[in-house]
């Protein structure tokens, strides 16, 4: 029962260990006269008892928290009786699922008793681990907290040791970003060797046909296996360049006249009106594009005489490209409002106009920072998936036609991750290939915006 409580527990104990030490450097600060014969304030013997007990305390919660249900899976199975003892990983998980079911109440009628039982056993091995894992969290926070408030004294460099551990918190907060992306592009690498195992990358990377259904059985029909990744990389790159076409224009001339032109109330509204856009769900949009956009462009196609598909490339880029308008304009406008005063009236004491200075002075300050915002656009635009699911399709066309059908690279990987499937198929491998391209992709922009960034920097600090 207390395991349910632990966590909060945990917090009220800390609490009272930082004001146990609060209250005793307080005590100490009296006999001797006065808190300024302390090394540090009260609150920091405070924080330090605190501390003591409440890092180590969570440490152990949240290591039992990620390694418990293996803990317990692994010990139940070990102790399956014959019965029920399988050869599978995969039914092993399915008996291990029943019995989760019957320990909370959701078992099928009609099951194995035998299941009952072991039920029973996975519960009772699941309460003593708790149970142990409680007391030792309990027990560690009473003796840290205690040795803490004993040691408790005017010379004690409490400010220090309260500092050092949040800046080694702070430390380790910083170096979960660096990991998380460390553990992303190692699980994506990995499985995508895996998949060029299969497939030679050669035939991933210039292949003209991609149909990624697997046979399953030696009858099966409907079943190429072609992983020839191009007609999605010419879907990606067309849709994208559409959208960029619609928005940097658009957004980088708004934020110049926003930021050089309009006057001050007009900005105070419009700017928020136009950020609105970047706040709308893409599912809207995608209704947006394939009720009204792709109708349209269809109807307007027939008029004219061309023959427009019902899922157009087309529409989805126009619909992407008013979706990142923001991306482009609010940025630009920031950077572009950030110029120093002193460069407008430096130009404009040489003569030179408005649209001179804008062009010749503000525009070449400020483009670090536009690039920045048009590579950030570029980024939203190849990520897109909702839209192009709903505008574009599903089909793999290799056409440089923005009026047919195509598809994208993710909207392929969530294609291809959907539903129950074989993490061992080169059908579900290819999702984690597409993944790494993307990801280089990514940080090829992001090299040429440093570039950027770096080239024109110095010319204006």
């Amino acid at each position: 029962m207390i395991y349910s409580f632990l966590f909060p527990l945990i917090l009220l104990l800390a609490a009272a260990a930082f004001w146990l030490g609060y209250s005793r450097s307080l005590k100490i600060a009296d006999n001797l006269g006065g808190i300024k014969n302390l090394h540090s304030l009260p609150r920091h013997y405070g924080m330090m008892t605190a501390l003591a007990g409440l890092l180590p305390a969570l440490l152990i919660y949240l290591i039992w928290v990620s390694v418990q249900t293996g803990v317990v899976d692994a010990r139940i199975i070990s102790e399956l009786p014959e019965s029920l003892k399988v050869e599978t990983k995969g039914q092993n998980a399915l008996l291990l699922n029943d019995i989760k079911n019957t320990v909370a109440g959701r078992g099928s009628i009609g099951h194995d008793p035998a299941i009952d039982e072991v039920a029973q056993r996975y519960k009772q091995i699941r309460d003593n681990y708790r149970m142990v894992v409680s007391a030792v969290i309990l027990l560690l926070m009473a003796g840290l907290t205690t040795y803490s408030y004993r040691a408790i004294s005017n010379t004690l460099r409490a400010r220090n040791i309260v500092e050092g551990i949040i800046k080694t918190v702070l430390m380790l907060c910083s170096a979960v970003a660096i990991l998380t992306t460390l553990g992303i592009v190692l699980s994506v690498l990995f499985e995508s060797i895996r998949f060029f195992r299969i497939i030679p990358i050669r035939d991933f990377l210039f292949g003209l046909s991609w149909s990624p259904q697997m046979a399953i059985r030696a009858d099966q029909v409907g079943s190429s296996g072609a992983f020839g990744a191009i007609p999605i990389f010419a879907g990606t790159f067309m849709i994208a360049s559409i959208a960029m076409m619609v928005a940097i224009p658009v957004g980088l001339l708004s934020a110049i006249y926003l930021s050089e032109f309009a006057n001050k109330k007009f900005r105070t509204v419009a700017k928020p009106l136009l950020e609105i856009l970047a706040g709308i769900p893409t599912v809207v949009y995608g209704f947006f594009a394939a009720l009204t956009v792709a109708p349209l462009i269809r109807d307007a196609g027939g008029f004219i005489g061309l023959s427009v598909a019902s899922e157009s490339a087309l529409a989805a880029g126009l619909v992407m490209g008013i979706m990142i308008i923001p991306f482009v304009s609010s940025l630009s406008d920031d950077v572009i409002h950030a110029v120093p005063q002193a460069l407008r009236d430096g130009s404009y004491g040489l003569g030179a106009t408005k649209f001179e200075t804008v062009r010749y002075v503000i525009f070449p300050a400020a483009l670090p920072g536009i690039v920045g915002g048009i590579l950030l656009a570029v980024s939203r635009a190849v990520g897109e998936t909702m839209i192009v699911v709903m505008a574009a399709g599903l089909a793999a066309n290799l056409t440089a036609n923005p009026l047919e059908a195509v598809t994208t690279v993710t909207v392929q990987i969530v294609t291809l991750l959907v539903g129950d499937q074989e993490f061992d198929s080169p059908k579900t491998l290819a999702a984690f290939a597409l993944g790494l391209i993307l990801f280089i992709f990514t940080l090829c922009l992001n090299a040429i915006a440093l570039y950027v960034v770096r080239k024109y920097r110095e010319q204006y600090e």
